[in-house]
């Protein structure tokens, strides 16, 4: 199982950025708000098995993949492999008592999400874990697979994330998830504006938003992660594509030239060749030269996300072209 980011947006292509980090920090903070709270109360055993349409996608999923791992079955009432993968998904999500949350998602009606999660055929099998999509499997998988499968999810949640998911009362009353959902925080009017601002391309809006978040809470994290974004989108509007591209190749060690070019790669989806191009010109380049492009290398994993592995490699390569 390899974690990918997962879209959940169009704005610019930012190869599931926006979404992505939006998703984690919300986890993050719903995560914390439980926490402060004694945790989440307890759920009854009906409500581990439910169904998600787009308009409720990013509570019943991304926010609630801060508490447990949730698994989403794509499925349709023509599928017949669906009739047979569906109920074994129920039952075993019964029995893994609380370890895990399934989330059943017709494609008929929910086409949008089908085509964010990239399905090419159903049933398939996604897993959501602190607001990062893991592709478990496509198809009607044996029983003995899908349990090996949900092990490693457990774990992967637990080691990575530090989720052990729901407590399961078989006495409480259904309808918990719903009376557990995670109370408004301060900021949240300010981020909706702020993501509105983003989503309308009102970016210097978006980035007075994020900032004024920050003036409050110097260290909210969905402020920082989108005021990252705003700011990267901000900077390549007035560019001339062809132009930066044909000046980054006949000048690769220029630092400016490598850094818009960088800048432009990563919001056309090319992470990796951004940060690529810049740890070259960092072992191309010396003095403040070298700083700046460090210190734009650094703003872009804080775009991408810290836990990406792409980020991981990318450090690792940095810290090499460096000493």
């Amino acid at each position: 199982m390899q974690p990918r980011n997962m879209s959940m947006s169009g704005v610019v292509d930012l190869a599931a950025v926006k979404a992505a980090q939006e998703a984690k920090a919300k986890a993050e903070q719903t995560r914390a708000e439980a926490a402060r709270h004694g945790g989440a109360g307890a759920v009854a055993p009906t409500d581990l098995v439910i169904d998600v349409d787009e308009a409720g996608f990013e509570r019943e999923v991304l926010q609630r993949s801060a508490e447990v791992p949730v698994v989403i079955d794509f499925w349709a009432e023509w599928c017949q492999p669906c009739k047979q993968l569906s109920p074994v998904l129920e039952r075993l999500t019964v029995e893994y008592n609380g370890r895990i949350l399934l989330a059943k998602i017709d494609v008929d009606a929910n086409q949008m999400l089908m085509q964010q999660f990239g399905v090419q055929g159903i049933p398939a099998v996604f897993a959501v874990v602190a607001g990062q999509a893991l592709p478990l499997f496509q198809g009607a998988a044996p029983e003995a697979q899908i349990r090996e499968t949900l092990d490693q999810l457990v774990q992967v949640a637990e080691e990575r994330f530090g989720l052990t998911g729901l407590t399961v009362d078989p006495d409480a009353e259904p309808g918990g998830p719903a009376e557990n959902a995670p109370a408004v925080g301060p900021y949240d009017a300010m981020l909706n504006a702020a993501a509105e601002a983003l989503d309308a391309g009102d970016l210097a809006g978006a980035v007075q938003a994020y900032k004024n978040v920050l003036a409050d809470d110097p260290g909210h994290p969905e402020a920082q992660l989108g005021l990252a974004q705003a700011e990267l989108l901000q900077r390549v509007q007035g560019f001339d594509p062809q132009q930066v591209r044909q000046e980054a190749a006949g000048k690769p060690a220029d630092a400016d030239a490598q850094i818009a070019a960088a800048d432009l790669d990563l919001v056309g989806g090319h992470v990796e060749d951004a940060f690529g191009r810049l740890i070259d010109t960092v072992r191309r380049t010396a003095g403040e030269d070298r700083d700046k492009v460090r210190l734009r290398l650094l703003e872009l994993f804080e775009v991408v996300g810290p836990e990406d592995p792409r980020v991981v490699g990318a450090r690792r390569a940095l810290a090499r072209a460096l000493f």
